[in-house]
């Protein structure tokens, strides 16, 4: 029984490679603190992401419907505004419910004695 229950007991199913990439997830955390989004600027900065390293992580969110992308201008100048989604928020949330079990688990693991092992036989 207790076999079975602990059956890919750390699979973490929950970890969406899309979300887990760690720019990824530094960006979904910045736009999830900003409800209103973040220019392109502000993503870079915060994230501490080249322009083209951006775009690419962006692209990618944009494509898993995580984050919705509106472009235009501002003072003449070309203006991308990023703003995270309903369904971008669900799956952030729902992965940081993963990571929180993820660190549930490892602490339960490591305040638990660690079985005696046997003294060596003498040689």
């Amino acid at each position: 029984m207790t076999e079975d229950r602990n059956r890919a007991r750390f699979s973490y199913d929950g970890l969406e490679r899309t979300i887990h990439e760690k720019a990824r997830l530094g960006l979904l955390t910045s736009l999830v603190s900003h409800p209103k989004g973040l220019s392109f600027v502000d993503l870079k900065r915060l994230c501490d992401l080249t322009d083209g390293n951006l775009s690419r992580h962006i692209k990618v969110l944009q494509d898993a419907g995580l984050v919705t992308v509106e472009k235009g201008y501002e003072n003449n100048r070309p203006h991308t505004h990023c703003t995270i989604t309903a369904e971008g928020q669900k799956q952030f949330f729902d992965y940081l419910a993963v990571l929180e079990k993820i660190v549930k688990d490892a602490t339960q693991d490591a305040a638990r004695p660690a079985p005696a092992t046997p003294p060596k036989p003498v040689v």
